[in-house]
């Protein structure tokens, strides 16, 4: 008993310096910007998540907050506003051990500007894209928290790895906060690249994006 105790614990301790880490090295980058972006972590016992207003470039593991399988604050400080959003990812999508949620500048240009598709906020122009990000829906413009865009992702948890919350920004998930860190990387850049160039480029064919599914196992 006391062996499975201390492994959880120390499995604990690792995901909170991991949080903190990723979030002040996306901070350092501009993906996020004063007390914006959230990142979460699944327990065995519930999630760890940033709190409520902190900035991701100063995160102390100690005050990551903590909370039960049912939402319940535990400990650390306040958490995220935005937990029913990532509660949403994780109970729709059992695979998803992170969530990021950030504010970054190109891919909220790119709501502003106007996003491709609804159904894909960016064509698929480059293979990384379509190996490692995939399809990423466009949801329409709520105030930051607001329940109806955790309903909206429920539907969608276990169909894609992101959507693009109109002028908030990115929420990607993946099977570990730096899997979910390099969605976000890879659909940023992206995006920066869409935006920068004046002639857009095609997207790549349907044969094309065959022969990445095939040749690397991946899904578009």
């Amino acid at each position: 008993m006391s062996t499975t105790t201390h492994s959880t614990s120390l499995k604990e301790t690792a995901l909170r310096e991991e949080i903190c880490r990723v979030g002040a090295s996306l901070f350092q980058r501009n993906y996020t910007v004063g007390s914006s972006g959230n990142i979460s972590a699944r327990l065995e016992d519930g999630w760890l998540i940033t709190p409520t207003d902190a900035c991701l470039g100063l995160l102390d593991p100690a005050r990551i907050a903590k909370v039960d399988a049912s939402g319940k604050w535990i400990s650390g400080d306040k958490p995220s506003k935005t937990l029913t959003l990532h509660r949403a990812v994780y109970d729709n999508n059992s695979s998803a051990q992170s969530v990021l949620h950030m504010h970054s500048t190109n891919l909220v240009a790119l709501t502003l500007a106007g996003v491709w598709s609804k159904d894909d906020v960016l064509p698929p122009i480059t293979p990384y894209q379509v190996m490692k990000v995939g399809h990423i829906p466009l949801i329409p413009y709520c105030l930051p928290g607001h329940a109806s865009v955790a309903e909206q992702v429920s539907l969608l948890a276990n169909s894609v790895r992101g959507v693009l919350l109109e002028r908030l920004g990115p929420v990607v998930w993946h099977q570990s906060i730096a899997q979910a860190a390099y969605v976000l990387e890879e659909l940023e850049e992206t995006a920066r690249l869409w935006m920068m160039l004046q002639d857009k480029p095609a997207a790549l064919s349907v044969a094309e994006i065959e022969a990445l599914c095939k040749t690397f196992g991946v899904r578009w």
